[in-house]
């Protein structure tokens, strides 16, 4: 298996463009994402054609199952594809299990540097109530995970649908919230029977937030660019972020730029990275 890693923000993933998904793509998912025994990833990306756009993405999480969609994924397609010779555009479209996406290049030195994604309309419920069995509890006056000795506790959360499921907290501190705990008790709760991905946000000013994520079937990952959609998303709609304008997430890897109108369409801006090419030898 020929693959090559890249990264969006730390989000990292093994790359592969072929004509077809390998049937036992579960099964190498799992043992090559593996960072002791294996290359080290959050999954596998598959880059194949498409009959519908340019190109089609297939993703494949460390634990085997398939995503629908990943922000910081599609960014680094946009720069295999291009970098790589596979096309001179530089718009192209995408299809993903969320549907067709829409890709801008900012080109720097005939490399990509920038990709802007046209994410789609972002769609942000009212909160909902979970219970959770993790030890812990959340105080809504601080807004504060703390210590529990009970077998359940509720959390209020704000379901999002960026194409993929997503539950965002708004936290005091994100830096401080106990979100491998806390994340894997939401994602495994019954009351989100296909899991979900799970955004701790900390609001910093009208456009500036710091979000840390834990997503599904990977765990806590360095970035998440459907998460800080949705994450910007449930701001706005809760009357802590702006509208129609810029709004930086710091997140562990680096910083994107997310900006929604008034009509709920997402446009994401961010870079993607090579790391290395590889092959598999057994």
């Amino acid at each position: 298996m020929n693959f090559t890693k890249m990264h969006g923000l730390g989000n990292d993933y093994l790359y592969m463009y072929v004509q077809e998904v390998p049937e036992n793509i579960e099964e190498l998912s799992i043992k090559y994402s593996e960072r002791h025994f294996g290359a080290g990833s959050d999954g596998i990306i598959c880059i194949l054609p498409s009959s519908v756009a340019d190109f089609q993405m297939r993703i494949f999480n460390a634990d085997g199952s398939e995503a629908m969609m990943c922000g910081n994924g599609i960014r680094c397609v946009g720069k295999y594809v291009y970098d790589r010779g596979y096309t001179d555009k530089t718009e192209i479209t995408v299809e993903t299990l969320s549907g067709i996406k829409n890709l801008k290049f900012t080109i720097e030195d005939g490399k990509v540097a920038l990709v802007t994604v046209d994410m789609g309309v972002v769609k942000v419920a009212e909160p909902k109530e979970t219970q959770i069995k993790c030890g812990y509890f959340f105080d809504e006056v601080t807004n504060e995970f703390c210590v529990s000795r009970n077998s359940y506790e509720p959390v209020t959360v704000i379901p999002v649908d960026m194409g993929n499921p997503h539950a965002v907290i708004f936290v005091k501190d994100a830096e401080a919230a106990p979100i491998e705990v806390v994340g894997r008790a939401i994602e495994t709760s019954p009351d989100f029977p296909g899991g979900v991905n799970v955004e701790f946000i900390q609001i910093i000013s009208k456009t500036e937030i710091r979000m840390r994520v834990w997503e599904r079937g990977s765990g806590v990952t360095m970035a998440c660019g459907t998460g800080s959609c949705a994450s910007v998303a449930a701001a706005i709609a809760h009357h802590l972020c702006k509208r129609d304008a810029p709004v930086t997430v710091h997140l562990d890897g680096g910083d994107l730029q997310i900006t929604i109108d008034y009509e709920n369409n997402v446009q994401m801006t961010g870079p993607a990275a090579f790391v290395y090419d590889g092959q598999t030898i057994d």
